[in-house]
């Protein structure tokens, strides 16, 4: 698309592609143009949207882009991940493993932290989580091995945990996924339910309301159901 510019003394200079101006994008500053270039690294952050952001950070007060760039490398520094149910945490065991009246016979089978706190929200849901870190999708490369399956599993095998409840989006990477845990939890006596469809078909877990979500949760039903 070809596109009509203005130089600096207002003249017209036709024929300029955009695509053209927005690759050539000259700074005045390397301190400027390497802020704008790390930034653009975030998904659905482009330059131009990433040279806005760097630029509304000059104007604001030193402190608090100090406490910005602060709490950026406390959590690359700090964070890890709950050793119990791979939850990010600030230690080794989060809150929720940790907090006592949880229903701990309970499990909750999650993709990443942004569906624990969707469910969370709900106030529905008592029992505890586990986070697979993904979901199989073989077009992506992403294998069993690179899930957390098999911790969970080893928890089933302890005897300790009575429910299994699916919790993964109506996608054809989750569905994918609830069915082989499912496979791989068969030997055991454990219940294994997945959350009612009330949940769109191909949505994502974490933009669901929190209404639909936490009655999805209470009306779960048994997987083999679900089939």
């Amino acid at each position: 698309m070809l596109i009509v510019w203005l130089d600096k003394e207002r003249k017209i200079i036709e024929n300029i592609p955009r695509v053209l101006y927005l690759c050539c994008m000259i700074f005045s500053s390397k301190l400027l143009e390497n802020a704008v270039s790390e930034v653009a690294q975030l998904p659905g952050i482009g330059k131009r949207t990433a040279l806005r952001l760097v630029l509304h950070l000059l104007k604001q007060p030193k402190s608090q882009t100090h406490h910005l760039a602060e709490a950026l490398i406390q959590l690359t520094e700090e964070i890890v991940l709950c050793k119990q149910c791979h939850n990010i945490s600030d230690v080794e065991v989060c809150e929720i493993c940790a907090n006592p009246l949880r229903k701990k016979e309970v499990i909750c089978v999650v993709e990443d932290i942004r569906d624990v706190m969707a469910i969370e929200n709900t106030g529905q849901y008592k029992g505890l989580y586990h986070v697979l870190g993904g979901k199989i999708s073989p077009i992506e490369g992403v294998g069993p091995q690179h899930l957390t399956i098999d911790t969970l599993v080893e928890k089933v095998r302890s005897g300790a945990v009575k429910e299994v409840v699916f919790a993964l989006s109506s996608t054809v990477e989750g569905d994918t996924t609830n069915f082989y845990i499912f496979k791989q939890l068969e030997p055991f006596d454990v219940a294994v339910s997945t959350i009612a469809r009330g949940i769109a078909i191909g949505d994502e877990l974490q933009y669901a309301d929190q209404l639909t979500l936490g009655r999805s949760i209470l009306h779960r039903v048994p997987f083999e159901k679900s089939l």
